[in-house]
């Protein structure tokens, strides 16, 4: 497996990876809508989208196994608070890659990277259902930032987390 950049032709493989993976945990019943967002994110460019694929030996054609989007910090971060953090956001792996460390390689590179252009800080939110990322972010470091949870719609809170570098 290797993590490198997306392509531009893996735009919609990607999109659609996300939302494959958020439906695999049944993380989108509680708005749908975001399923257009999932697909869309980073198409604006200001954002680095990372993919974990296959690697380049036999297989390497095959489906990307995971994906995850560096956001340095704009006036309208969701999480991030300034210039010195960078935020994580749609980290998802195929349902069929599961298991197999691609969550964990994605999120050394992004503290890899954030860490080589001077950013201080990685932040995400993650929705409290997501047990099993909760366990990733903890292990790399990230603890709770309770103070910066916040809600995308009426009656739904995301958890917000962070890691120094």
């Amino acid at each position: 497996m290797i993590v490198r950049d997306m392509l531009p032709a893996e735009a919609a493989e990607v999109g659609e990876l996300r939302v494959a993976a958020y439906r695999a945990e049944d993380l989108l019943s509680v708005h749908p809508p975001y399923a257009e967002v999932l697909r869309r994110l980073g198409a604006d460019g200001k954002g680095e989208i990372l993919v974990a694929a296959p690697g380049d030996g036999p297989g390497a054609a095959a489906a990307l196994l995971g994906t995850v989007m560096i956001e340095p910090w704009t006036p309208n971060s969701e999480v991030a608070l300034g210039t010195h953090e960078v935020e994580v956001r749609a980290l998802a792996v195929s349902p069929a890659a599961r298991g197999r460390g691609v969550a964990r390689a994605l999120m050394a590179e992004v503290e890899e990277r954030a860490a080589a252009r001077g950013a201080g800080r990685v932040v995400l939110s993650t929705q409290p259902a997501m047990a099993a990322a909760q366990r990733l972010y903890a292990s790399r470091g990230f603890t709770r930032l309770p103070d910066r949870d916040w809600s995308p719609i009426p009656g739904f809170t995301l958890l917000a987390y962070g890691k120094d570098l």
